[in-house]
């Protein structure tokens, strides 16, 4: 059985912040890793900088370019298959949303086109944000919201996970981060993510290829602590991924240590 793996993702560097270290991992054991991004980036910032609605951000030269991080980032990381749906970012919440947002597309037109994917690719293994965290950026919500749909709509992988930060893992981040001169606020509501928590996977034999990919996105990481990190204090922080096992088919037992266990 050929083992395939698709992630779905709003943004281009999600893929390498969220679940770079699985990508990677799974990758390294031959494993077929598709990556299915939602929107184009176009509210990122500009490569020289450029925060969005500013009179030198061009939404469109910035897709193009988050799209060629992204296809360096993939490189790295062993994905491949990328699969663009060109939805339109949506932006933060408190930003006024651009026409045509993915956060307006409907959920069963947007689930249509992932569930299309599911069938050719026939993945055993869905990965996406994790559907109930509602402080997270209103894309990562939606495509969550896509993914599982897509899944539902199927019945072709027998696993899907949402991506989880719990307690261990914002405690070693503001830990490290600290240790380093940065600061990040320990966010509320840990003690919920943790008891949904269902699988914790090693990835630090490929954090190497985690941050890589990371720092392919050059230009989304001017407000990102990971991306300011040195290797040592990076591996120490992100090198272990939390999942939510949200659907399954396989009955296999929890806690799980292998997104894979179960399917033989």
């Amino acid at each position: 059985m050929t083992r395939t793996l698709l992630a779905v993702h709003a943004h281009p560097d999600d893929e390498s912040t969220s679940t770079g270290g699985i990508l990677a991992h799974y990758a390294s054991l031959g494993t077929r890793i598709v990556l299915v991004t939602c929107t184009n980036g176009e509210l990122g910032d500009a490569p020289d900088g450029a925060e969005p609605f500013t009179p030198t951000h061009d939404p469109a030269q910035v897709a193009a370019h988050r799209l060629g991080e992204l296809q360096a980032a993939c490189r790295v990381l062993g994905v491949t298959d990328v699969e663009l749906l060109g939805y339109h970012d949506s932006g933060i919440a408190a930003w006024e949303k651009p026409r045509g947002a993915f956060v307006d597309v409907p959920v069963s037109a947007a689930a249509e086109r992932v569930a299309r994917l599911v069938e050719h690719y026939e993945p055993q293994v869905v990965v996406t944000y994790d559907a109930e965290n509602t402080a997270q950026h209103r894309d990562h919500q939606h495509a969550a919201r896509v993914a599982s749909a897509a899944f539902d709509l199927t019945g072709v992988a027998a696993k899907l996970y949402f991506k989880a930060h719990g307690r261990a893992y914002w405690e070693r981040l503001v830990r490290v981060a600290a240790s380093v001169g940065l600061h990040r606020d320990m966010p509320t509501g840990l003690d919920d993510v943790d008891r949904r928590i269902t699988t914790t996977i090693d990835t630090r034999a490929v954090v190497d290829r985690k941050r890589a990919a990371l720092l392919c996105h050059a230009s989304q990481l001017n407000s990102s602590i990971a991306g300011r990190l040195p290797p040592a204090e990076f591996a120490e922080a992100l090198g272990v991924e939390d999942f939510v096992r949200a659907r399954d088919t396989t009955g296999s037992p929890v806690p799980e240590t292998d997104l894979f266990a179960g399917l033989g």
